[in-house]
């Protein structure tokens, strides 16, 4: 179901004329999660392209969740 979402969200925003679904997601999932004792969570940098990506699926990006 995941991917049959991701690929529809592709073809509805015209994502496949500049990726593939692997490029997608390889480009996506290079944002690391860092988790210390007590703290608030901390991502690492999310780039522009990263951010338009998640504004296509309509999701918040990791950094303001």
């Amino acid at each position: 179901m995941l991917v049959s979402s991701i690929h529809k969200g592709m073809k509805d925003e015209g994502l496949y004329k500049n990726y593939s679904m692997q490029k997608l997601l390889d480009d996506l999932d290079v944002i690391e999660r860092y988790d210390f004792l007590g703290k608030k969570a901390h991502f690492s940098e999310i780039t522009g392209k990263q951010k338009a990506l998640y504004e296509c699926f309509g999701v918040k990006t990791p950094g303001m969740l």
